[in-house]
């Protein structure tokens, strides 16, 4: 499993652009409440340690990961937004009804990024029990909003470097 050999919260911070002029939006699932939140939480905290100011974070909340894709593209559709961040956790169940959500996020946030000239980052857990959420959710392999965070920085400076030229 490739989480094991890496820690989703590791990064050098040295190797980081600056974030100070980013505005980023983020939109969390509530379907899962205690690991969305805590993946939200990573991400906060790590945009903020990067130079983000607090105001330049939008979070909207959605009901579940299903709606992640609408949620972003509320926040696509606004002009001051450098990249957008989806966080959600979908478990497995005894029903096929996680391969059709995991599925449909994928492809939703795929095509959002192909449609819009701004990333959208892909911070959703597709786990097959809650105890490997929590590990992938501050727990023992770190936590997924780092992660997403780190990837949402990069991305908008790659953007912007891209867009000026």
């Amino acid at each position: 499993m490739a989480t094991q050999l890496n820690n989703l919260s590791g990064y050098d911070p040295d190797l980081m652009p600056n974030a100070a002029d980013f505005t980023f939006g983020v939109v969390v699932a509530e379907w899962n409440h205690e690991i969305t939140e805590s993946l939200w939480q990573g991400v906060k905290d790590t945009l903020i340690q990067n130079g983000v100011k607090e105001q330049n974070i939008i979070k909207i909340d959605v009901p579940g990961s299903f709606e992640l894709t609408f949620g972003a593209k509320i926040l696509l559709d606004k002009p001051n937004i450098d990249a957008v961040i989806a966080l959600g956790c979908v478990i497995r169940g005894e029903t096929p009804h996680f391969e059709y959500i995991s599925q449909a996020v994928s492809n939703g946030l795929t095509q959002l990024n192909v449609m819009y000239r701004k990333p959208v980052i892909f911070g959703v857990l597709t786990t097959n029990n809650l105890e490997q959420a929590q590990d992938r959710a501050g727990g023992k392999y770190g936590n997924k909003g780092v992660e997403a965070a780190v990837a949402a920085i990069k991305m908008a400076a790659l953007n912007a470097n891209f867009t000026s030229m």
